[in-house]
């Protein structure tokens, strides 16, 4: 067994459509949120085959992300990024911890550039 580690797949600015808002029309909107996100896994193995089978596919993590904040509506910023941290817990073994940075843009015409959450998951 290895020992703990402290490594993280990086992936920042990721932008997708959401049916994000507490109104209906809001979420009809489907407006672009912005996504930082930080996995945690041992990337040892990865980093030493350098094959792309032995870490967590950033196309494939995307498609994750996409589906779980285009496939629903979500009234708050704390449930989208809620769903996908266990979307991304439940799809990648390897990944132990998941933080998330979600930002709405633009909530507030004029008043605000961003409104967003900041979150970490781990396995239970």
């Amino acid at each position: 067994m290895l020992g703990p580690v402290s490594d993280a797949i990086l992936l920042e600015g990721l932008q997708v459509p959401a049916a994000l808002g507490v109104t209906a029309g809001e979420r009809a909107l489907r407006r672009p949120v912005e996504i930082d996100l930080r996995l945690h896994a041992d990337l040892r193995r990865p980093g030493t085959s350098d094959a792309l089978e032995d870490t967590a596919d950033y196309a494939q993590v995307y498609e994750v992300v996409a589906k779980i904040a285009s496939g629903r509506e979500h009234l708050l910023i704390e449930a989208l990024a809620q769903r996908i941290c266990d979307a991304l817990l439940g799809t990648f073994p390897d990944v132990e911890r998941v933080g998330i940075r979600v930002r709405k843009i633009a909530p507030f015409a004029a008043a605000l550039r961003t409104a967003g959450v900041e979150i970490e998951r781990g396995r239970d």
